[in-house]
Order: C-alpha cells, then structure tokens, then sequence
C-alpha cells in the first residue's frame, strides 16, 4: 500500500502518552514519563540523524541496519504469498491496472452484468490476460461511482463489512487521474491502491527525546486497543494530504488546527 509520511513537532496532550525514544532501541535503558502540559509551548527539531546519533552513542560498533529490522519484517509480510498472485484478475479501466480482484469475491460480482465485465484473454489478445472491467457504457466518473456504489450496497456488511460511507479515489497511482470513487470499506475487496497520512510526534525532555505514542480506541474494527502514530488516517476522495492531516489531528490527538497548520 501507498502512504504519506509527515513528521510534525508537539509537545504534551493529555490523551497521548510519551514514551522515552530510546525505549525503542534494544541497548539504551528506559524509563517511562508523562509530561507537564507546561511543555505545550515548546517545539524542537528532530531528524533521522538524531536517530543513529543515539544509538551509536551507546556502541559505535553497533550495526544500523538491526534498528529497522521491524521495519524490514513488516516489508517481507506485504510481500508474502506471492504464490497466490494466480487467484487475483486485474482491475483494468481505460487501459490502467487500477487492482486485483480475488476469483472468491469476483463471483460475487458476476450477477451485476451491468456493471461489470469479464475479459477472457483467448478473445481479447490484450497485455493482461484474463481480467475485470466496467461495462463500456459507463464512461464518467460519476457513472462508475454510483454504479459501483449500488453494487457495494446490495452485497452489504455479509459481503463487505464495516462499510462506512466514506469514498476512496481509485487511480493507477497517486496523483493520477481518478476513474471512480470507492467506498472505503470495499477498498481491499478490490485491491485498489489507498493511500493515508501518519504524523509522529517528537519532545524533549531534560535533554532526551521522546517518541509520542497513540493507543487506537477499544471499539476500532481493525487492531482495537493497539498502540499507533500519534496521528493518522485514509486519504479520501476531495482533500489533499495537508488539509486531511489537520483534520486527523484534531479528530484523533484534540491537535487544534491553530497548531496543526504550523
């Protein structure tokens, strides 16, 4: 998946709590600490610099590369089951992959012939193979939005949980022009690519820096009760990266928008 990575600088609220960066580094004692409100007013720079700075403080012979070997694990899970890539068709409009659509779900599509089409690559000769569409005769934007959009209604939560009624743009990539608009909850049921925003946040304290940590809400449909970024969320259709992050900071940390446009 696609994701916009802003890094901001704030200093206590009382729904977040703080955690010792260092606390993240396996060789660098760590003591937990919550934070005055009277640090609300500072700001302080922070970069990738001060990362490596800290731990090599503690062992210069200590290799980097072991600091982002979750990193590296997280890139190895999106990238398993490559021997499953047989099971998916592409999602093609107007001569762009813009997903993959698993055959199980694909069925499910199958009685909307009015929205859908089926290619098969022995009549069609095309660089694809096999693959999915949307009938011809929907040529707007807003035809496929809503056609699709009364397809996702009639398949329901037992099809298509947690629908939310919120849209996603469907694109070939980011910035690119938008074919249709999706609801968000089927996003994954048609392997379009989604994009977010995630801010961390930075402080320090008597001369160390602190990572800010979230903790997502019990109630949460996905990863309930899980730590988090201090900010983040789905980039929807209709509002850019900047404006979407004002907004997540003052829906998920109380970040008044008087701080979050600095």
């Amino acid at each position: 998946m696609g994701t916009v990575c802003c890094l901001s600088k704030f200093a206590t609220l009382s729904n977040i709590r703080s955690r010792p960066f260092s606390s993240l580094f396996p060789s660098i004692p760590s003591t937990n600490l919550s934070l005055a409100s009277s640090y609300s007013s500072a700001t302080f720079s922070f970069a990738w610099d001060d990362v490596f700075h800290m731990s090599e403080s503690q062992s210069a012979k200590q290799d980097r590369s072991r600091y982002l070997q979750g990193f590296f694990h997280k890139v190895r899970l999106c990238n398993r089951a490559s021997e499953k890539q047989s099971e998916f068709l592409p999602f093609v409009i107007e001569d762009h992959v813009v997903g993959f659509i698993h055959n199980g779900f694909m069925e499910h599509l199958r009685g909307f012939g009015d929205v859908f089409v089926f290619v098969e690559d022995k009549y069609n000769g095309g660089p694809y193979g096999d693959f999915v569409s949307l009938h011809p005769m929907l040529k707007t934007a807003e035809e496929r939005t809503s056609a699709v959009g009364y397809v996702v209604e009639r398949l329901g939560e037992e099809q298509i949980p947690g629908i939310r009624n919120e849209l996603y743009p469907v694109t070939s990539s980011f910035g690119a022009p938008i074919f249709f608009s999706l609801e968000r909850a089927a996003a994954p049921y048609f392997g379009i690519k989604a994009y977010g925003v995630h801010m961390n946040g930075y402080v320090e304290v008597d001369g160390q820096k602190h990572l800010w940590v979230g903790k997502r809400s019990n109630t949460k449909q996905t990863y309930p009760g899980m730590l988090d970024h201090l900010v983040a969320g789905g980039l929807p259709h209709g509002i850019d990266c900047q404006e979407n992050l004002i907004k997540e900071c003052e829906e998920e940390a109380g970040i008044p928008r008087s701080i979050s446009i600095k």
